[in-house]
């Protein structure tokens, strides 16, 4: 373990310890102890094209020790002692372990889990660090790797390093793993082409798309997990190349998938610095492409429509690029979405043959 993750495990541990002291003393004093921590949503960011990710603005929520909010803070001060355990034993536990661990804590054990990833995510802004620096992973995998990369490991018994060739795994792919910040890279390709789905990834790797275009394939599964926003962020600063997104041509694939990989979200504000990648830019399927192409479509839901809204009103991202204002207000005009897979129309390979090199070939196709 490097010496910098230790200074910051020491860091957090002080924390944890002196959010835990100044409740003590205030009950010592027969004060009302309280809890602060930053409001984790859209409406306590902003959004500055400069400094490219959704930035904490400085609105809190307070939370005062009541009879109505004894379970709470019994629970959130429970985390935070599993918590500084687990960083001073040098382990780990998933969100569901940590669930599951609650069950020992009485009456402050946690009925759904749900509930305790809301608590953890408080700690996590009350402390200002993300969730794997006190203790927590989550328990979905990072993404899928193929292309031109070798990752540069460490061996777990010796320390050694290991490297790793993305290009050498047949008809399968590396999982970039749940911690990304020991990892090292080679590469000489040109760019990353990050993608919605699975099966889009595992045609482009079929017919060696990496290999003709010579550049490293992501599959984000839906929207990205840190691990995989950390990972392509990491390779693309320390090779200085460009990253495009190739997602659906829908609101959930626009806002949800896209806008979080490039600039975060309002739920992890105070870490989007470091889990967001502001140089990617938008190849996927646009409501231009929808009409062009003439590609087979579904009406918009109910839930579309709603998003399309909301992000055209309340998204600092979307009123900061007025191409994606009326990308949105032409979809919602056009009532209508569609797959990446929706290509196949033209041929199984026509995203491989013409939709892919029509868009690399020309920028101003692309979205911001």
């Amino acid at each position: 373990m490097s010496k910098q993750k230790n200074n910051s495990d020491n860091k957090v541990v002080q924390k944890i310890k002196s959010i835990a002291t100044e409740m003590y003393d205030k009950i010592r004093l027969i004060k009302q102890p309280e809890l602060e921590m930053p409001i984790r949503s859209l409406s306590n960011v902003s959004y500055d094209d400069k400094e490219g990710y959704f930035k904490l603005q400085d609105k809190v929520k307070s939370r005062t020790l009541t009879a109505s909010t004894i379970k709470t803070f019994a629970q959130t001060l429970r985390m935070m002692g599993l918590s500084k355990q687990l960083i001073e034993t040098k382990d780990i536990a998933t969100k569901r372990e940590a669930y599951y661990v609650s069950k020992n804590w009485g009456d402050a054990r946690f009925k759904e889990q749900p509930e305790s990833d809301s608590v953890m995510d408080d700690i996590e802004a009350m402390i200002a660090v993300n969730r794997e620096q006190i203790g927590f992973l989550p328990e979905e995998k990072g993404g899928d790797v193929a292309g031109s990369l070798i990752v540069i490991d460490k061996d777990a018994d010796t320390g050694k390093d290991v490297k790793i060739d993305c290009t050498k795994f047949g008809s399968g792919a590396y999982s970039v793993p749940s911690s990304v910040e020991e990892l090292k890279f080679e590469t000489n390709a040109k760019f990353i082409l990050a993608i919605e789905t699975a099966g889009m990834f595992q045609r482009l790797v079929k017919h060696n798309y990496w290999k003709k275009s010579n550049c490293i394939l992501i599959s984000m599964g839906g929207v990205p997990t840190r691990a995989c926003r950390r990972f392509i962020r990491r390779l693309a600063d320390d090779k200085k190349i460009p990253v495009y997104v190739f997602t659906d041509g829908d609101p959930y694939g626009w806002l949800n998938i896209y806008r979080t990989l490039k600039v975060g979200s309002g739920n992890a504000a105070h870490i989007n610095e470091y889990f967001c990648v502001p140089q990617a830019q938008f190849i996927g399927i646009t409501a231009k492409d929808i009409t062009e192409y003439k590609l087979p479509s579904h009406p918009l839901k109910d839930v579309d429509m709603k998003r399309i809204k909301d992000g055209i009103k309340n998204d600092p991202f979307v009123k900061h690029h007025k191409q994606w204002e009326k990308a949105l207000k032409d979809m919602m005009k056009m009532k209508v979405r569609a797959e990446q897979q929706a290509l196949a129309k033209h041929g199984l390979n026509f995203v491989i043959s013409d939709y892919l090199p029509n868009k690399l070939k020309n920028p101003k196709s692309w979205l911001p």
